[in-house]
């Protein structure tokens, strides 16, 4: 051999041999691939644009630790008993066959009902769950229609109009798909197929019928002969399409996408420059336009999702975490973070980023469905999920029946009972929070069309799932007590080893992590609303760290200069000690009670910013963190008093004035808990200054006398 080639091959070698060291065990990359075709779970066909996410069937993810302790309680609470305890789900429920009307009621209680029986294997709830779905599919009639009777067709009598209400429709669709997913029952596609060429075949003056759009010409008609409640279809109707795109994915059958056009053609227009006044109708709405991108590929339909929900949170969002000053309805003048979120917003719009999610593969809507489920839901719960509230808002310092939100009716003036905790009344989300915590599990994970696994939500769960070209069934333990912990160990339980991609979102608030993959450690700075991708071979017992370092952080409303105090996904209220009062003690035990709750401790504070903020974390997470007795992470954070700051009308926080704010009061380390936690809490609070444009409070003029008594109401 020449000396000349001895060299080559040694240098070859060496090449070789570095490549090897320096490639790096991960990537990042901005979305997961959506070449290839997953083998084993259905993606979007042609001429559908592909999901970046592809659902995994309700049962694959397993909650586990905190997470677990929801369902749970769930189950021996108002969701689990609801049923016992509802009117609308007595055995006189049209959706039983009975003469009730079977509206909205019973659809969005089974829709989270029946995942939740899937989710805790719980054999009282289960065959609840199997009579009312057997009862669903059994009311299907020969035309494709299922359901009450009542909605089928309503006939005004004093004018020759009538409609059919297809909106409780919308919610029970979801059921049955869950309920397919689980266990491939037979008949559901015939049966979802056959609903949806009823629809297809409607009469147009039936469906979706355009007269109730113009609210000021037949507000007097549509009051006396069509009740709001029959009108909901008209803004709601865009549910239907991802429904659509799921039996299109099965059947393959063409009417279908022409059918998504029609309904999304008739859907109601927008009904100001923020698309919809209604809290829930938004928080439903503003994703459709995104919706159809899926079929047309036009961008424009994106951006214009995206234009809608960013222009209400710009307007009405001066408040942390997703939720926009709205009670039921937004108002002119009224945007102060004292207003009240209603429940059923926060579990809608999580539906809204879950769909959003999958469309896109984009990150902040992860990130927008923790915000919601870790600071809004469990605030608006008792710590026990035995009440629900309606309302809960940003800053609530009581929680009591005669509160005044100033809810949108001029003519009727507090909205009495929507501030108490109840298992009894709040008739819509009473019913509909019951799908918060499932639909949260359900989604931690994610397939991606390559035949990897996504790890999309963090919280302590397992996940069995088919990965890789084989269909090899793996599981994927999350050892975690986030987002209490910043830290995240997934273990491996393989039978043998398999090729695939995982990939890992990291949040936009973590702008350096720690990655470890079985003792191989890597920093990551400046990635965040990204993931990480690992394709190798894995092996049974193989781990990954992941660990979070997050800062903690103000977020500036600018309206008025107050700040919100954030670590992570969480954001945090001042720590107010609940006094819990129960009203109404009934003989047949907690249905029957509800529940005011008054503050113990202090709460109007300001900020003082230019201190640093101290940090605890308990070692042992308590099996209910969401309770202000027992948070395990509380912040210690300089504060002075206003005394000027008061609950004035009816229990309701005063608005907040123009900072900064002057205090002579002494400085206080005040503990924050998380919002989550604070079923009383002040998240929003002003910062105290000495600078001279500061101002004592009372010199400030008090905009709800100032503005809204010259704009009104």
């Amino acid at each position: 051999m020449q000396y000349r080639e001895i060299i080559y091959i040694l240098s070859s070698i060496v090449i070789i041999i570095n490549f090897k060291r320096e490639k790096p065990f991960f990537d990042i990359v901005d979305k997961p691939d959506i070449t290839e075709i997953n083998q084993s779970y259905i993606s979007m066909p042609r001429p559908l644009r592909p999901c970046f996410l592809l659902n995994l069937p309700v049962g694959s993810v397993h909650a586990g630790g905190w997470l677990k302790t929801q369902l749970d309680l769930m189950t021996e609470g108002y969701t689990g008993y609801l049923y016992e305890i509802s009117p609308y789900l007595q055995e006189n429920s049209g959706w039983l066959g009975g003469d009730e009307r079977g509206w909205e009621e019973a659809p969005y209680w089974l829709r989270g009902f029946y995942d939740l029986s899937v989710l805790t294997e719980n054999s009282r709830i289960d065959s609840v769950a199997d009579k009312w779905i057997e009862a669903v599919i059994n009311s299907q009639q020969n035309d494709g229609y299922y359901g009450s009777e009542t909605n089928k067709l309503i006939v005004s009598e004093a004018v020759s109009d009538s409609m059919t209400d297809l909106w409780p429709h919308m919610v029970m669709n979801d059921v049955l798909i869950s309920h397919y997913e689980v266990t491939k029952d037979e008949r559901v596609i015939p049966m979802l197929t056959g609903f949806f060429r009823y629809c297809a075949d409607l009469p147009e003056e039936l469906f979706l019928s355009r007269f109730s759009w113009n609210f000021e010409k037949n507000s007097q008609y549509l009051d006396k002969h069509f009740s709001s409640k029959q009108r909901v279809q008209l803004a709601r109707a865009g549910d239907f399409i991802p429904q659509i795109y799921w039996l299109y994915a099965r059947t393959k059958d063409e009417w279908l996408l022409d059918l998504t056009l029609k309904i999304y053609q008739k859907i109601q227009p927008p009904l100001s420059q923020w698309l919809d006044h209604h809290n829930v109708h938004f928080m439903q709405r503003f994703r459709y336009p995104a919706q159809l991108y899926t079929l047309t590929g036009d961008e424009y339909y994106l951006n214009q999702s995206r234009y809608f929900y960013d222009q209400m949170m710009q307007t009405w969002g001066q408040m942390p975490r997703g939720a926009f000053a709205a009670d039921e309805r937004i108002r002119i003048g009224r945007i102060d973070p004292r207003q009240g979120f209603e429940s059923c917003g926060i579990v809608e719009g999580n539906k809204s980023f879950y769909i959003l999610g999958d469309l896109t593969g984009n990150i902040e809507y992860a990130d927008k469905i923790e915000d919601l489920t870790f600071n809004w839901l469990p605030a608006c719960h008792t710590p026990d999920l035995k009440a629900v509230r309606y309302f809960t808002a940003a800053n609530m310092a009581y929680s009591v029946r005669d509160m005044d939100y100033q809810k949108q009716n001029r003519q009727r003036k507090p909205f009495h009972g929507t501030s108490v905790f109840a298992a009894n009344t709040h008739r819509c989300c009473l019913h509909n929070t019951g799908m918060g915590w499932p639909w949260f599990v359900k989604n931690m994970w994610k397939a991606s069309a390559d035949n990897g696994l996504i790890a999309w939500l963090y919280g302590p769960n397992k996940v069995n799932a088919k990965v890789g070209e084989s269909g090899a069934d793996i599981q994927v333990i999350s050892r975690t007590a986030f987002p209490f912990s910043d830290q995240i160990l997934f273990k491996f339980d393989l039978e043998k080893a398999v090729h695939f991609p995982l990939y890992l979102r990291i949040p936009l608030w973590a702008d350096r992590l720690i990655l470890v993959i079985n003792n191989e450690q890597k920093l990551i700075k400046d990635e965040p609303g990204r993931f990480i991708k690992i394709e190798r071979q894995w092996r049974d017992d193989d781990e990954i760290m992941l660990e979070f370092k997050p800062k903690v952080t103000l977020t500036h409303w600018p309206r008025t200069k107050s700040v919100t105090v954030n670590r992570g996904p969480l954001s945090y209220s001042v720590r107010i000690q609940g006094n819990w009062i129960n009203k109404m003690s009934g003989a047949s035990g907690w249905s029957d009670n509800k529940w005011e709750l008054l503050p113990a401790s202090d709460w109007n504070y300001g900020l003082v910013i230019d201190k640093d903020i101290r940090i605890h974390i308990k070692e042992q997470i308590p099996d209910q963190p969401w309770d202000e007795k027992s948070v395990p992470v509380t912040l210690k954070i300089p504060a002075r008093k206003i005394p000027g700051w008061k609950a004035s009308v009816k229990h309701t926080v005063d608005p907040l004035r123009q900072g900064p704010v002057h205090s002579d009061e002494k400085t206080e380390w005040i503990d924050m808990i998380p919002m989550g936690a604070a079923h009383l809490r002040i998240t929003c609070l002003p910062v105290i200054s000495k600078k001279q444009d500061a101002r004592y409070w009372q010199d400030i003029p008090d905009p709800n006398e100032f503005m809204l008594e010259r704009i009104g109401d």
